[in-house]
């Protein structure tokens, strides 16, 4: 070892030592140049005392069941009340929301954010999960779906609808490939800003010492979809969003390929609300259903796991005989630039929440470890954590059959699986075009490209009643 590579470990260590991760050089002698100046480099861009804080719990994490208690029903508008025009809490019709909404879209107000940092490993998929091809008859990805949605947007009302498009690590040399080989599938390259996501390392769960993927790399994670914020800004995307004059964000995920993107309703709730953040909602089926609930804690709105909320809590029901938490968070919202600026500058606003994972690793004699059961800590942020710090949030209901069917499971599932959202595509297309006075035969399958038609009033334009569909067909310019 050469006495430059003798004096950078020695620093090394002085920084390790304290903190109880030297074996981190474990494998020093072991690697070439090139491994020893990325692994210093991994080390030297830790913030030790973050994760050793974390580890042993000095950084406050709410208690979810003590504050469930105490918390009561969002400030929301119910499907129901959309259907009648009642206006609910905010005394706003479906009408009115929709008319300021177009007017944001048509001012060229609002863009895009979609998160795309997850693999398709679950699924048996061992590609990016936004490549995987959902479309019932036409194979389409999850992400040309979404995409095309924002491109008919855009035609729609006219105007250029940028798009932010997050990654992680682990997809974005594909995602970038995926998208080059498909020509960006017709977005103009001003409108897409291609991102990465930030990572965190991951500790032992037993000994706090953090983990290795190899002798020369630390393991690390996507921070969260919570990462968003700090990643919009170091990539220089809020720049641009400021430069195009883009005030609202219409926030989603990449594995849900129902959402109703940029839908003006939701849009001009938002905007007539003077929201800061404005939360799509379903209404959960069970107490214990998988969906974060929404809930006003002291005043603000808050989403709390069902992990973390007590069961007794989650049975709760109103004179009425509904659930007392009855929003379920289906990740999709829409944020002020302001806003997302304002977190920015303050510390913390975003919280880390703390994961039991099983996490593939090398031990000390650097041969390769795959748990069987979680052994490590992960450390995310999330997204929803922005709510306490929005003013005047408020959730709006929509049906689940119009905005949920999320890519999540492998075949054999009782739900969430791409057999599952297919199936909801399917019914979402055909109920469109029954809507429009189609004449569909028994067993046809339909399905419609959201550059063909986005949405029932898009079919209802293009489709003649009584219009007579005999054979499968994807419907597409």
């Amino acid at each position: 070892m050469t006495p430059t590579n003798t004096s950078k470990k020695q620093k090394l260590m002085a920084l390790l030592e304290p903190t109880g991760q030297g074996h981190l050089l474990a494998f020093w002698e072991e690697l070439d140049s090139v491994g020893q100046s990325s692994l210093a480099a991994q080390i030297e861009a830790l913030d030790f005392a973050l994760i050793d804080a974390l580890y042993h719990g000095e950084i406050d994490q709410p208690d979810w069941a003590e504050l469930s208690r105490r918390a009561t029903a969002p400030t929301a508008v119910r499907l129901a009340e959309r259907v009648s025009g009642a206006g609910g809490d905010l005394d706003i019709s479906d009408e009115a929301a929709a008319t300021r909404g177009v007017e944001a879209l048509r001012a060229g107000k609002v863009g895009v954010i979609l998160t795309a940092g997850g693999q398709g490993s679950r699924l048996g998929f061992e590609k990016p999960k936004s490549v995987y091809p959902i479309g019932p008859l036409s194979s389409a990805s999850l992400l040309q779906i979404h995409i095309e949605k924002v491109r008919a947007t855009a035609v729609r009302y006219d105007v250029s609808v940028p798009l932010y498009l997050m990654t992680s690590p682990a997809t974005h040399d594909d995602t970038l490939r995926f998208l080059a080989e498909n020509e960006n599938f017709g977005l103009v390259a001003d409108d897409l800003v291609v991102f990465c996501q930030g990572t965190m390392p991951a500790v032992d769960i037993n000994t706090g010492k953090l983990l290795l993927s190899g002798k020369d790399t630390l393991f690390r994670s996507p921070d969260g979809h919570g990462g968003t914020i700090a990643a919009l800004a170091a990539s220089g995307a809020i720049d641009h969003m400021r430069a195009r004059g883009i005030e609202q964000l219409f926030y989603l995920q990449v594995d849900n390929p129902l959402v109703p993107i940029c839908d003006p309703a939701l849009i001009g709730y938002h905007v007539l609300a003077e929201s800061e953040l404005t939360s799509l909602t379903v209404a959960k089926h069970k107490p214990q259903d998988k969906l974060g609930n929404f809930a006003m804690i002291d005043g603000r709105l808050h989403v709390i796991e069902y992990s973390d909320l007590p069961d007794d809590v989650a049975e709760l029901r109103d004179e009425q005989g509904e659930l007392k938490f009855w929003a379920g968070s289906i990740a999709v919202h829409i944020f002020e630039r302001s806003l997302l600026e304002r977190a920015l500058e303050l510390k913390d606003t975003l919280p880390f929440h703390i994961a039991k994972k099983k996490v593939p690793h090398i031990d000390t004699t650097g041969q390769q470890v795959t748990p069987s059961e979680p052994n490590a800590l992960k450390f995310e942020k999330f997204i929803f954590d922005l709510l306490p710090a929005a003013k005047r949030p408020i959730v709006v209901e929509y049906a689940e059959a119009d905005c949920f069917a999320p890519l999540k499971n492998a075949p054999g599932a009782e739900k969430d699986t791409a057999e599952y959202v297919q199936r909801m595509m399917l019914a979402q297309h055909r109920s469109w075009l029954e809507s429009a006075g189609a004449d569909l035969a028994a067993g046809v399958d339909i399905e419609i490209s959201p550059l063909f038609a986005l949405d029932a009033t898009a079919v209802a334009q293009r489709i003649q009643p009584g219009q007579k569909f005999s054979d499968s067909t994807h419907l597409r310019p």
